[in-house]
């Protein structure tokens, strides 16, 4: 518990000068979000989403910045985004695997899938692989239980996967990253 004191008491008194730190895209977004929002702090989950959205996940320093930016102390941003699941405190992958991890998926072939896909890839929940490309990541519903099990990549959603078509999705999308390097 002490430690996690500390780390609390150093959210709230460390500061970024947003201005210094956000460029000026992220700055136009966020403002943008914030101005089509009753009050600034709620447009705290759109701000984590658009700095993500440009730099694969949300930094501490970046965490400070936009709390500086909306005036919202960043104990409360740091709420929204350990709350929510799509918004990543630590670095991932280019491409994030959520594998769907609900009832609907475990009575139709999840353990069998995540298998294959933890084989393949060589990692756990939780891991990223070496090369930078995939991290598996669980999720508690994607919300297509009669389409199960399901996946979800970025904004894709694969459904009835087999282990075999898992992979090569995985595959599909390795090989398009390579041709995007």
């Amino acid at each position: 518990m002490i430690k996690q004191e500390k780390v609390m008491q150093t959210i709230d008194t460390l500061t970024i000068d947003y201005q210094h730190y956000l460029t000026a895209a992220e700055i136009a977004a966020i403002e943008h979000e914030a101005s089509i929002m009753e009050t600034r702090e709620a447009a705290g989950i759109e701000a984590l989403k658009v700095v993500q959205e440009h730099r694969g996940w949300v930094s501490d320093e970046s965490l400070f910045a936009i709390s500086d930016l909306l005036a919202v102390p960043t104990a409360q941003l740091e709420g929204v985004a350990t709350f929510y699941n799509l918004i990543y405190r630590q670095p991932v992958g280019q491409y994030v695997i959520h594998l769907c991890d609900s009832i609907a998926c475990h009575l139709t072939g999840l353990d069998g899938v995540l298998a294959a896909i933890k084989q393949h890839l060589n990692i756990d929940y939780g891991q990223t692989t070496k090369d930078g490309k995939f991290t598996l990541l669980s999720n508690a519903c994607l919300g297509s239980c009669d389409k199960a099990p399901v996946m979800m990549i970025g904004r894709e959603h694969y459904q009835h996967l087999t282990p075999e078509s898992a992979v090569e999705i995985l595959l599909q999308l390795a090989a398009h990253g390579e041709a995007d390097e």
